[in-house]
């Protein structure tokens, strides 16, 4: 069983918490984007970023002075977005790490999929981003299938907390043997279950918590998930979404829907 998630935009550097274990497995592609991102002036990355001055002007420098092998923090300690902020990593144990390690990927625009870890230096650059190179317009086209290609050779089993944007570089290569399964964190509004996005992020980093104190081995151990006020929806579900409702809204619907007969 594999988990994947997707990285945040905002990082950090941490070389004394722990050491790493290792570069990661794609830093052949990664110097490629590297070098690439160096040719370019600082409107051009900035246009390819997206953001205003002052972050445009952070990671500008960082680029600037980019090394890949030095000044490296473990990935699971690098990224500070709300879900990492929710996994909270900082005050895992030893076998909580130890089973993130096996069962953890990162998806990431630079680094392709990262262990927990593995060595990283911060960056931006997203998955979706649009690049202007001859060879290198789409990060999509970049990775093309070699990232699900080395996820499938690890598991037949990939538990999907990721975004749209990065979960698809798994998703479009599925093939009959692989089980993918997409966890949707969500409220009832009506009769349709609606995701907001601040939560959903909590909510997937609260998972990934929960699956390594539980040390989770199963698929069907993840039904038991109740963080967050969330429960596990098993009407809404079927084998390739596990669907979680806020328990109020839940059980409020339910009420709601046996009042009609």
């Amino acid at each position: 069983m594999r988990i994947i998630i997707s990285p945040a935009k905002r990082m950090k550097t941490d070389t004394d918490t722990f050491d790493c274990y290792q570069p990661p497995q794609f830093i052949k592609e990664t110097e490629i984007l590297l070098a690439y991102l160096k040719e370019l002036s600082y409107e051009e990355v900035k246009a390819i970023w997206k953001c205003n001055d002052k972050i445009a002007g952070l990671n500008y420098e960082r680029l600037r002075r980019m090394d890949l092998c030095r000044n490296l923090t473990p990935a699971i300690l690098s990224y500070e977005g709300i879900q990492y902020q929710y996994m909270a990593p900082g005050v895992f144990r030893t076998e909580e790490f130890t089973y993130l390690e096996t069962h953890l990927r990162i998806l990431s625009g630079f680094y392709g999929i990262l262990r927990p870890f593995d060595g990283v230096v911060p960056y931006r650059l997203e998955m979706q981003a649009k690049l202007h190179g001859n060879n290198l317009n789409s990060l999509y086209a970049f990775w093309n299938g070699k990232l699900a290609k080395q996820l499938f050779s690890e598991s037949q089993c990939i538990i999907n907390l990721a975004s749209k944007e990065y979960g698809q570089c798994i998703s479009n290569y599925l093939d009959g043997n692989i089980r993918f399964i997409t966890c949707v964190f969500g409220e009832m509004v009506g009769k349709k279950v609606v995701e907001k996005g601040t939560q959903v992020k909590m909510a997937r980093g609260e998972m990934v918590r929960f699956m390594a104190e539980k040390q989770i081995k199963r698929i069907e151990e993840i039904k038991r998930f109740n963080r967050l006020n969330y429960i596990f929806a098993d009407k809404l579900s079927n084998d390739n979404t596990y669907v979680f409702i806020k328990e109020k809204d839940f059980r409020k619907n339910i009420k709601a829907r046996n009042s009609t007969f």
